[in-house]
């Protein structure tokens, strides 16, 4: 692989006529009608519950072809300050991004594994599945990585190589032509104005647009695997084991970015400007989960078996402290701040957890420990708004 990083110019990304979709419902053949707990949730107890949700899980598989399963639901039942949303999908799926069109927050989309695209018009409270013919056309079975609107203009990315593009808060999504040279598999984009976006890979290049995806233009010089070879003797532990990919990568609402190496021995850092990536050591004893940025612009830092750091200040520094937390042993995995106050932090088996002075200290929130899924991600959309995602179809939604 070469180390320089190239601008996408038209020799590389062919336009082609943007294929233009209407949406259209896409039901899936084995979910179950949701015809049970909901509809009496106001006189069951806790342990009924339980057992309804059980059921909810364990039924999908044992059912026949055929049934016309109605819009995922809320749960009508409160888990603490969240509930659970059921959705229409297989329960294998991993949810893996969320997003709102700001000029309507009660529409939004709902992306995760085995090509799944849900939509919501009530502001995530029932979900759809959403087709989009353009990206059904091969004998593909897209992971939708990340989705981001800026007014109505948004951008879906995914694994293998996909790219659509919407000016019309998503009725109609158009499919972009991407290059097969592109180094690394797309990760994250950050829609920053008209036709224009941010797009992130997993082998650290980093590439903005600003004509609706035809060409894209560089932010850095090299991959992060050049840059480490020519850095390696300036005292990064681990450089020498890096593998080419990152594990995490997080951007801050200014356009900072922290990643995480794949083996989790150290991290970086970029801001608009630089010309490379910013090898750092890390300063824990165990290795790095995931990393990302507090309200206040310092960084959140978590090791796996569910250790919790704060970096000390708001700017960029090595120099973290650890906070109590309790994780009963289990690996926290994202931590998504409501206010500069308030913020939450989810896991695996279920853990929630929650701060109301910046991260200080933190109580769990025990009602989502009967939950059976790992939590991945946490998104606030505003203040009033945010929702938990993670695998097996698990959705929670913010009740306020």
């Amino acid at each position: 692989m070469a180390s320089s990083l190239t601008d996408f110019s038209n020799s590389i990304f062919t336009p082609i006529k943007p294929t233009t979709t209407t949406p259209r419902l896409l039901l899936p053949h084995n979910f179950p009608p949701r015809n049970l707990a909901p509809c009496r949730a106001a006189s069951i107890n806790r342990r009924q519950l339980i057992v309804d949700t059980a059921a909810a899980i364990v039924l999908p598989p044992l059912l026949g072809v055929g049934l016309s399963p109605l819009p995922a639901k809320a749960d009508d039942v409160p888990l603490s300050e969240w509930e659970r949303v059921f959705l229409p999908i297989d329960p294998g799926v991993v949810l893996l991004d969320i997003a709102f069109v700001p000029d309507d927050p009660n529409q939004g989309f709902l992306l995760g594994t085995r090509q799944t695209i849900l939509e919501t018009k009530d502001g995530g409270s029932t979900w759809v599945p959403r087709s989009i013919a353009s990206a059904e056309e091969e004998d593909f079975n897209y992971r939708f990585n990340s989705i981001s609107f800026k007014g109505k203009e948004g951008w879906i990315i995914g694994k293998p190589a996909i790219l659509l593009y919407t000016s019309d808060a998503g009725e109609n999504w158009e499919r972009i032509p991407l290059s097969s040279q592109l180094p690394g598999d797309m990760v994250y984009i950050k829609a920053t104005g008209e036709k224009s976006a941010e797009m992130v890979t997993d082998e650290g290049a980093i590439y903005v647009t600003s004509n609706k995806g035809y060409n894209w233009r560089a932010a850095i010089q090299e991959t992060v695997s050049a840059t480490l070879n020519r850095t390696v003797s300036s005292g990064i532990s681990g450089a020498s084991y890096y593998t080419g990919t990152f594990s995490t990568v997080n951007r801050s609402p200014d356009g900072r970015y922290v990643a995480v190496s794949s083996r989790g021995n150290f991290y970086l850092t970029w801001e608009p400007g630089q010309a490379y990536w910013q090898p750092h050591n890390r300063a824990v004893a165990r290795r790095i989960q995931s990393m990302g940025w507090r309200a206040d612009g310092g960084l959140w830092l978590l090791v796996r078996g569910g250790g919790l750091y704060l970096s000390k200040g708001t700017g960029l520094t090595e120099d973290f402290e650890e906070v109590s937390v309790q994780s009963r042993g289990f690996g926290i995995l994202d931590v998504g701040y409501r206010s500069q106050d308030e913020a939450w932090a989810a896991g695996g088996s279920g853990i929630l957890l929650k701060t109301t002075n910046g991260g200080k200290t933190w109580i769990r929130d025990k009602a989502a420990d009967n939950i059976a899924a790992n939590l991945y991600s946490v998104k606030f959309i505003n203040d009033n708004q945010g929702f938990v995602l993670g695998n097996d179809g698990v959705l929670l939604k913010y009740l306020g």
